[in-house]
């Protein structure tokens, strides 16, 4: 177990990480055999508090949850609930039970980060061109498509590129904006199977 707990300008009290380090420690045992690292960042948020836990589980599952308050230690519970209910909902996802004895290595993809556009109701000038904010190799993970979204919900995301674990193509998940999943096989759409967006 590899913890870094931490504040944003905020001094961290012995007690304090002592019963974060006890109350992870405790949640991922309860549903997980394996070992995790991760973080968890403390932080003033106007009146109250901001808590930011991302966990890291040794079968190659992220965990990401927040909890936000008017006191450090409920805050922190908020955002330990919040693990531990994503952690129950996958239980029997959380062990790596792969029959299969073929590992596929993780692949290195380009990821870039563009300046958000302009709204809808905003016109675009002729020479608009979005900037590139950051840019970065990330690893693209084999999945199935059902364990990549089981991968975002965990990790709160709204996008998540992975290669799928089927035939090897580089397949999107994400979160459309009526709260429901999107997925894109351009493996599919090039065979002429009809894809809805």
């Amino acid at each position: 177990m590899t913890l870094r707990i931490s504040g944003k300008h905020i001094e961290i009290s012995d007690a304090y990480r002592t019963h974060v380090e006890g109350r992870v420690g405790a949640v991922v045992e309860k549903y997980f055999d394996g070992g995790f690292s991760g973080r968890v960042v403390l932080e003033r948020d106007g009146a109250g508090y901001r808590v930011d836990c991302a966990l890291h589980l040794d079968s190659g599952l992220d965990l990401q949850a927040e909890g936000r308050g008017h006191e450090i230690y409920p805050t922190f519970e908020q955002a330990a609930e919040r693990i531990e209910k994503q952690m129950r909902r996958y239980k029997r996802r959380l062990k790596d039970h792969h029959h299969d004895s073929r590992v596929v290595p993780d692949a290195d993809a380009n990821y870039v980060v563009l300046a958000a556009t302009p709204d809808e109701d905003e016109e675009l000038a002729s020479d608009y061109n979005p900037m590139v904010i950051a840019e970065e190799t990330k690893s693209l993970r084999t999945l199935s498509v059902s364990g990549a979204v089981m991968a975002m919900d965990l990790a709160d995301a709204q996008v998540v590129v992975f290669r799928h674990a089927g035939h090897g193509g580089v397949n999107v998940v994400y979160r459309r904006r009526d709260g429901n999943i999107g997925w894109i096989d351009p493996a599919a759409i090039a065979k002429g199977d009809s894809v809805s967006l």
